[in-house]
């Protein structure tokens, strides 16, 4: 059974910008035992985006890394919406104000149509907060969960 129908009559960025958000995630998951996820939906079926992003974080199993320092970044591309959601080993780290910052600068670069662009950068910086807090070690560390793009109606 599939978690989410998956995303086939439109698509919402070029096989170059897939691409690009895919080593992204890759390069940031890296230098960190943390785990970032991407999931992008046409329309978000909450009022605030951010408790889609729970459900969606939830549903995804990301609740269950071992030092509860997942992130997942939310997109509702038609509403024009998006979240980050973080576990609680990262929230209580970097903070509410925090995820905040990086919505705000990811919806600059949707402004001027940019996705894979603003997605790529929070990634990035994401990826960067993950690494001082959790950084990688050869030893203990493991891709606990898959890079890809989850997509949604």
């Amino acid at each position: 059974m599939k978690l989410f129908p998956w995303q086939k009559a439109q698509e919402f960025f070029t096989p170059a910008e897939k691409d690009c958000v895919i080593e992204t995630i890759k390069a940031a998951e890296q230098r960190t035992s943390g785990e970032i996820r991407i999931f992008v939906e046409s329309r978000c079926r909450f009022v605030n985006p951010i408790d889609r992003a729970r459900e969606v974080f939830e549903t995804l199993g990301m609740n269950q890394t071992a030092e509860r320092n997942g992130t997942l970044v939310y997109v509702a591309v038609k509403d024009r919406q998006a979240a980050v959601f973080g576990d609680e080993g990262i929230h209580h780290k970097v903070g509410q104000k925090y995820w905040e910052d990086e919505v705000a600068k990811m919806l600059l670069f949707f402004k001027d149509a940019h996705l894979g662009d603003g997605i790529c950068q929070v990634v990035s910086d994401i990826g960067e907060a993950l690494h001082f807090h959790f950084p990688y070690n050869r030893e203990t560390d493991k891709n606990e969960l898959p890079d890809d793009i989850v997509f949604g109606k």
